[in-house]
């Protein structure tokens, strides 16, 4: 029996998370399917690093001082992890979001002790949207500092240092693809770049919601959306300063409707409770590999991201009537 980890600080308890073999997804691929627990996190999702990274760095750079503020935008998990960061450094935190996200991570931002001020969604050229409408609460309120975790490469840098090393250590260095949808892009930029200086034959795969612009750019060098989707802090219309350079070698186009597929496969099969986001990163992992088991690879091993819990969603995508308006599929033991 292995013992748990003994940590000096609250703060450690972030990051090292289990990586589980995906019993469903695996047989699905014909390959390895590994799943990193973010939702492991004292956050309870992965954003709990870029907010560690983005804090500490603000504070080494000595922008960020005793007694200070953490403005930021957020679809949700990064406000979380930002306000949990910023209890333990003695911070105060402001969160912007859209006012169409769940209410399970709004009533949890209050919880925490945030101030969350909530717009309308609109579009990043609108200077009502709520990356913008942070960055001015930022610059209005003395002692403060915009997270910025779009354009921050602080976020980036928390899984080139972090999650990259610890999916390589825990495979033992024998990985052949990662593929995660991205928000940021902090996350699938960071352990790219991380796995990329590991070894250089790592295939990087987005895996991209409908509504999102990045699949047609990395395809085609168009930013150009098609369809919509509903899952939360995925999808991405511009190339963020996160995004620059990331290695992406080949991208994925996933549904909602594939990805509640897999939310429910992984909770009804293997006892995991995740949001959407996670079904459509394990739908991309599956595709991933069948093409790189198409490609005559032996022992193929593929990984991604388990970003969040489920409890977070269970107002939205764990409640049939919000489906139904939805006009997505319930999941039959909820009909």
């Amino acid at each position: 029996m292995t013992m748990a980890l003994v940590q000096n600080n609250t703060l450690d308890l972030i990051g090292n998370t289990p990586l589980v073999l995906l019993k469903g997804p695996s047989e699905a691929a014909g390959c390895e399917i590994w799943g990193k627990c973010e939702f492991a996190n004292p956050g309870a999702s992965v954003k709990d690093r870029a907010a560690l990274w983005i804090i500490r760095d603000a504070e080494a750079r000595g922008e960020l001082k005793p007694g200070g503020t953490v403005v930021e935008g957020t679809a949700g998990n990064t406000g979380i992890g930002i306000a949990l960061v910023a209890n333990a450094r003695g911070y105060k935190t402001v969160i912007v979001m859209p006012d169409n996200q769940s209410k399970e991570k709004m009533d949890t931002l209050r919880a925490l002790g945030a101030e969350l001020v909530l717009v309308p969604p609109t579009k990043f050229a609108d200077p009502a949207h709520f990356v913008h409408t942070s960055r001015r609460l930022a610059e209005e309120t003395e002692g403060a500092v915009w997270a910025n975790q779009f354009d921050n490469v602080a976020n980036r840098k928390a899984h080139i240092e972090s999650t990259a090393p610890e999916i390589w250590q825990q495979l033992e260095g024998r990985i052949d693809g990662f593929t995660c949808a991205a928000g940021t892009g902090g996350t699938i930029a960071g352990v790219g770049l991380g796995l990329k200086a590991f070894d250089e034959n790592v295939r990087i795969a987005l895996t991209d919601p409908h509504g999102a612009a990045l699949y047609s750019y990395y395809a085609t060098g168009e930013l150009k959306s098609e369809g919509t989707s509903v899952a939360e802090g995925i999808g991405q219309g511009r190339i963020t300063a996160n995004l620059e350079g990331a290695p992406i070698d080949t991208q994925f186009r996933i549904s909602d409707e594939e990805g509640l597929e897999w939310v429910a496969r992984l909770l009804r099969e293997e006892g995991l409770c995740l949001g959407l986001s996670s079904g459509i990163n394990v739908a991309g992992a599956v595709e991933l590999g069948k093409q790189l088991v198409a490609e005559g690879r032996q022992d193929v091993r593929v990984a991604t991201i388990l970003c969040d819990t489920g409890f977070r969603y269970l107002s939205t995508l764990y409640n049939p009537e919000w489906l139904r308006a939805k006009s997505l599929p319930v999941f039959p033991w909820l009909a």
